[in-house]
């Protein structure tokens, strides 16, 4: 690791030194094997600036041999092969910084340029964050598993290490979840506790993993999780039985479902899995039957079966479905696409590229520095750029950056990120602060009106009711200041008086006041960071969305 720390701060200076170099310094190695990377760009640092347009022959050199050493080859070539594509489009690059460089603000012009150099080393591809959630021991992390072993994430060897220790505990079945559900108590009980993050890609597209937790205790958890996906999988159990633990009152499988269209997830896939146990057999009476009974209340939610909504039968445990289509001896009514295929073909997202950067803090952690951990909610940042840390607006500098485990220089809208600061110790930081732009920061607020949907409470809600509120990856607890209003569910209209109280399945309208100041936004300026949920005693109660801050 502090061969890593000095091959950065070497980088610094080298950026001092050399302007003209440092491109060709990150086309080479992408930072991530610093050896090769590092002795590849030595060689252009010998000589003084002129030599330049040859530095892309060493990069095209140097990305083949790093493809045989290093241990994921599958994402290595892709990205081979963009380089070696793009020798000659670099030359002239080149030549054009050459030509900047005579002006006596050649220093200041070099930043401009080295956008397009970075995304040579990246891969083109749009990035999706997929979250798994459902009921407790439906599958999420065995899936998850199987999908990462399918499309070549997790080698050989090491499955069948997972599998000779879950052999060892006699726990065979779950060997697979065990490439999410890293931590021993997490596989001696075989619960997901905290959210799992993995990556893998298609040909079109770049996905993130996020394991959620099933039990309901790790709920807070799983929102967290929600609150980064753009994509939901919902994975209901056929197993007899099983289905029906999940679905009914206490189960999780729709709580889940709820908070995910809450935490603003735009597709919703449900999976109905274990279709390869005993018990159901691919069976197509049992597939149905689980879906006429979710269907009807994934509805209600507000997700429509035409656009944003899709189901399959897969079986986590056997794979099927998942990469490749059910063979049609096995499963003949199903001649639909396979789980890999369906999410590749989703219409892509819009994502808001231009805006200024907002980052919600999911996890933070020592090394070497404050790295923090979220999902890039709007706008882009890059290596050397100054933050406000919101809501306490310090100022950070942008340190290293890294992209589901790859090292980057720039990232966008979208992508699951590290990032490394400057300025700021770990301690100061909690999950839910936001990263934003100096620019624009973001709206801090403790006191805001709300449009809330009770959804299951026993009593009534009066002022002074006070929950826990989940609002982006932020958990804060709230008092109710004020009922403002009632709106009528069907025509919208909002009542004259003041009720005294809400009960279940009302709409209100009401003040709300934090227990300390949060980063949030007008639902209508920024849906994602305008939504929320409300807890009480481990139930979702009411979820709502930011009308205006007040203070």
């Amino acid at each position: 690791m502090s061969n890593n720390g000095a091959e950065d701060s070497w980088e610094s200076q080298a950026d001092v030194i050399g302007e003209q170099e440092s491109p060709a310094l990150n086309g080479c190695g992408d930072g991530r094997d610093s050896g090769d990377g590092g002795a590849a760009s030595a060689s252009p640092r010998v000589e003084e600036p002129p030599p330049v347009p040859p530095a892309p022959a060493p990069e095209a050199i140097s990305l083949p041999i790093l493809s045989d050493s290093s241990p994921t080859i599958d994402s290595w070539d892709a990205e081979a092969d963009d380089a070696l594509l793009t020798p000659e489009e670099n030359n002239e690059a080149d030549e054009d910084d050459m030509e900047l460089q005579e002006g006596e603000e050649g220093a200041k012009k070099i930043p401009k340029k080295k956008p397009p150099r970075v995304e040579d080393t990246r891969s083109k591809k749009e990035h999706v964050n997929v979250v798994f959630i459902g009921h407790v021991d439906a599958g999420k992390s065995t899936i998850g598993g199987q999908i990462m072993s399918l499309t070549g994430m997790v080698d050989k060897r090491t499955l069948e290490k997972y599998e000779r220790e879950a052999r060892e505990k006699s726990r065979e079945s779950w060997y697979l979840s065990w490439a999410l559900d890293t931590n021993q108590e997490e596989r001696d009980k075989g619960k997901t506790v905290e959210v799992g993050r993995a990556y893998f890609e298609t040909e079109k597209k770049h996905f993130t993993i996020l394991d959620a937790p099933g039990h309901k205790s790790f709920v807070p958890n799983m929102i967290g999780g929600a609150a980064q996906a753009d994509l939901a999988v919902l994975v209901i159990s056929a197993r007899k039985g099983e289905f029906e633990t999940g679905f009914d009152r206490g189960g999780q499988t729709r709580e889940h479902a709820m908070l995910a269209k809450t935490a603003g997830v735009k597709h919703l896939v449900a999976l109905v899995n274990k279709m390869d146990d005993p018990t159901v057999a691919w069976e197509e009476k049992r597939y149905n039957e689980c879906r006429d009974k979710i269907l009807p209340y994934l509805k209600k939610l507000g997700f429509n079966p035409a656009k944003d909504l899709s189901f399959l039968p897969v079986s986590g445990q056997t794979g099927q479905g998942l990469l490749e289509r059910v063979s049609e001896e096995i499963c003949p009514w199903y001649r639909g696409p396979s789980f890999i295929q369906l999410i590749d073909d989703l219409p892509s997202l819009n994502r808001k590229m231009d805006g200024p950067f907002i980052m919600p803090v999911v996890d933070k952690y020592k090394d070497m520095g404050t790295v923090l951990m979220g999902k890039v909610e709007a706008g882009s940042t890059r290596k050397g750029s100054t933050l406000f840390l919101m809501p306490n607006r310090v100022q950070v500098t942008v340190d290293q950056l890294w992209s589901d485990d790859i090292e980057v220089t720039s990232i966008g809208s979208g992508e699951n990120v590290k990032v490394k600061l400057k300025g700021i110790e770990e301690e100061d930081v909690s999950p839910g602060f936001v990263l934003c732009d100096t620019a624009e920061p973001i709206t801090t607020g403790r006191i805001f009106d709300a449009q809330v949907v009770i959804l299951e409470h026993k009593s009534i809600i009066c002022a002074g009711y006070s929950a826990v509120m989940h609002i982006h990856c932020a958990a804060e607890e709230i008092t109710v200041k004020a009922l403002i209003c009632l709106v009528d569910k069907k025509t919208g209209e909002k009542s004259k008086t003041r009720p005294r109280f809400v009960k279940q399945d009302q709409v209100a309208i009401m003040r709300v006041e934090c227990a300390g100041l949060i980063c949030l936004e007008p639902f209508k300026k920024f849906a994602q960071m305008g939504r929320f949920t409300l807890r009480d005693e481990n139930k979702t109660i009411a979820i709502g969305k930011v009308l205006k801050i007040i203070e």
